[in-house]
């Protein structure tokens, strides 16, 4: 990385990073958010269910080319309907599957932790904190988890250095050539954590959809295969 300053935090992407990849029915999602949908005497099945999947391109779209962030909420609002958010039950039904932590988990943080390092997470989703939380202490790893920011709670998505800096800020850290940042995209993660100064390791197991692709893909200062191969690209760097 070019710097001799002691690394003091890793912060990690969490789908595709310390989640394994997952193919998604993005269909099948539109249509499990549908059971939220409270006005859904005024429209048929068949177009809640386009105009909830439209909705989710733009949402996205918007946080791939412009780093706005958004939540369940906007997405809703967005498609031009009414939610009770109490009716999400089948859409987290959808998605919980999903959401396994990595095995190798757990054991890296730990030996991150006793490197003296701490540990952060950022992620661009529009779901809520309490979600991200409870699907890390179903799995047994949140108590090692020093700081984490979910772009449902802050105004910027990945690859904008405010997203990065506010991840930073959670852990503790004001400068960035103190972090490294680990990632499954190239645009996203790698890209955005060079651009914020942080460095940036890369985890290429994930099959990222065209639509998801941003316009540049970063140069990452390691590549690792597993989880379990971090703690030692995090020494190469430090």
């Amino acid at each position: 990385m070019g710097s001799s300053k002691p690394l003091q935090a890793v912060i990690f992407d969490w789908g595709g990073t310390l989640t394994r990849w997952h193919d998604v029915d993005f269909h099948a999602e539109s249509h499990a958010l549908a059971q939220a949908v409270v006005d859904a005497e005024h429209h048929s099945a068949a177009e809640i269910t386009t105009r909830l999947h439209a909705a989710g391109d733009v949402v996205w779209g918007r946080s791939r080319d412009h780093q706005q962030s958004a939540t369940i909420a906007d997405l809703f609002t967005e498609a031009g309907l009414e939610h009770d958010p109490e009716l999400l039950d089948a859409y987290y039904a959808f998605w919980e599957p999903h959401t396994a932590t990595d095995p190798e988990c757990r054991p890296m943080f730990e030996e991150l932790r006793a490197m003296g390092l701490r540990v952060g997470v950022l992620s661009n989703t529009i779901w809520p904190r309490e979600w991200h939380v409870g699907f890390f202490e179903r799995d047994g790893v949140y108590d090692l988890v020093d700081g984490d920011v979910y772009t449902s709670e802050i105004p910027w998505t990945k690859p904008s250095a405010q997203a990065f800096a506010a991840a930073m800020e959670a852990v503790g850290v004001d400068d960035p050539a103190a972090c490294v940042y680990v990632g499954d995209r190239l645009f996203d993660d790698i890209w955005g954590a060079r651009q914020a100064g942080l460095g940036a390791i890369h985890v290429p197991l994930s099959t990222i959809p065209a639509a998801q692709v941003g316009h540049t893909e970063g140069e990452p200062h390691a590549v690792v295969h597993a989880l379990s191969q971090v703690p030692d690209a995090v020494r190469r760097l430090g």
